[in-house]
């Protein structure tokens, strides 16, 4: 085990990681996301994606992970110099209070060997993973509000549907403003390089590989997903933990099929997303029934064959209304069904800034402060809660108190404001949603004495406004 008996995983990231240097991650090496769609990849869901070399794959499928970039990102870590597209640990670590960044946790699935191994070989090697999330494409049946349309298919019929998102004048405003084509250009897996890759690598990367995770999209819709489960039908997965994430909202026939399927897999997880409860919920994940949600929660956990559910909690302002009640729902599961029945993570949502937690003013964010804390001294004995769920809700507190900006180039706080009101206001229009209805009265209060953005009044350069974001790469919002 990477964490010995009785160590805390502070006490872990001082033996293991920190004496390499104190800004080594052993996902730089180990860990990617890569979007077979657009060609993009990222060592873990903080830094935003970069491009894979098109050309660099055709004569060696390994770049599909070990780009140029990451390579100069290792040989950083390995001296002890911070790569800035991590700033999400470095914000939480300089909190100070001994906080466990996500670093840690994104070191700990590792032995100490492939540690060791990682922080002493070159850096311009090749590596081949042992975990690894793909997605092959973004269909999507939800519009969630802080996604996208490369993201979403759905998200990209709204913008067809109704244009653009206007009068957003912060950072992140852009990724409101496009369909989303771009990151979908070709038309069929035969045709998309980066797919064919992938394929290529298959044989070498799966006698590395200890954990491989399909996202999307909603992947239940992608016909490569069911082709991977064929694939362990008739060839055996071994010791290859193979896993989902899923919305959990498609069809009925969809998940029936991931519940048979899932019973020809070794060692299969399942990942869903979820933090808030009912109609506030509904309202932040357009195209989420909730019961429904609860139901096929149930459905795949008692009929399926899983190893364990992970619900990824995505933190944003709006979520922090419901979220203790949410927790209590994911106690109660654990009752029924066993401590990993679910495993829920704390992810904090930094792009769109205006939907981060940290958009709130202060008098909401303490208020919201002192019920997640209320939550917290209720069950910090509780046995059914993992050290590191207990560890994310702790952060979260902290989080909202000392961290004043979620990312380096954040906007100021005056335009988060602005853009949280017109938002909602579009938000609710297309998606026939009512936020005064759905949120609660000091929070609405609040929502209501922003004056809504007139861009006659802002500053404007050759037809921008100034503060977006120029790079759409740091506009990522998994």
């Amino acid at each position: 085990m990477p964490v010995k008996q009785n160590e805390s995983l502070l006490d872990y990231r001082r033996r293991v990681i920190d004496p390499v240097s104190t800004s080594f991650c052993g996902a730089k090496w180990y860990n990617a996301t890569i979007w077979l769609g657009s060609g993009t990849t990222a060592s873990c869901h903080h830094p935003p994606a970069h491009n894979i070399d098109v050309n660099e794959i055709k004569e060696n499928p390994k770049a599909l992970h070990n780009t140029k970039h990451k390579k100069e990102m290792r040989q950083w870590m390995q001296t002890g110099k911070r790569p800035g597209e991590c700033d999400y640990c470095w914000r939480i670590e300089d909190m100070g209070r001994d906080s466990i960044s996500d670093r840690v946790f994104k070191s700990v699935m590792y032995t100490d060997e492939e540690l060791d191994r990682a922080a002493k070989m070159p850096w311009d090697e090749d590596v081949n993973l042992i975990t690894l999330e793909v997605a092959f494409d973004r269909t999507c049946q939800f519009a969630c509000s802080y996604c996208n349309a490369s993201f979403s298919t759905q998200w990209g019929k709204d913008i067809d549907r109704f244009g653009p998102y206007q009068n957003l004048v912060s950072d992140g405003a852009r990724a409101f403003q496009q369909d989303g084509k771009w990151a979908q250009p070709y038309k069929t897996d035969d045709e998309n390089p980066y797919i064919q890759a992938f394929w290529k690598w298959w044989p070498e990367l799966q006698g590395t590989l200890k954990e491989f995770r399909i996202t999307g999209g909603e992947p239940l819709m992608s016909p490569s997903v069911w082709k991977l489960f064929d694939y362990f039908e008739k060839n055996g997965s071994g010791d290859l933990l193979f896993s989902i994430n899923s919305n959990l909202g498609a069809r009925d026939e969809l998940i029936d099929r991931l519940v048979e399927k899932s019973h020809h897999v070794n060692q299969f997880d399942l990942y869903t997303s979820c933090e808030a409860i009912g109609a506030q919920a509904e309202y932040i994940r357009d195209g989420l029934d909730f019961e429904k949600w609860k139901s096929n929660v149930e459905k795949v956990v008692t009929k399926g064959k899983v190893r364990s559910l992970n619900v990824m909690m995505t933190i944003n302002s709006l979520c922090l209304y419901s979220m203790p009640e949410f927790l209590d729902e994911m106690v109660e599961m654990k009752r029924k069904w066993g401590k990993q029945f679910p495993y829920f993570s704390v992810n904090l949502l930094r792009f769109p800034s205006f939907m981060s937690p940290l958009a709130l003013p202060d008098h909401l964010k303490e208020e919201r402060r002192s019920a997640l804390k209320a939550w917290l001294a209720q069950n910090r004995d509780n046995e059914l809660i993992n050290e590191g769920e207990l560890a994310g809700v702790e952060r979260l507190i902290d989080y909202l108190e000392v961290v004043k900006d979620p990312h380096k180039r954040t906007s100021s706080i005056d335009s988060r404001h602005r853009d949280f009101k017109s938002f909602h206001v579009q938000y609710d229009r297309r998606r026939s949603k009512n936020f005064r209805e759905t949120f609660p009265k000091i929070l609405v209060d609040w929502y209501d004495s922003i004056p809504e953005t007139d861009l006659t009044q802002t500053n404007l350069v050759d037809g921008h406004v100034q503060g977006w974001i120029l790079n759409p790469d740091d506009e990522n919002p998994k």
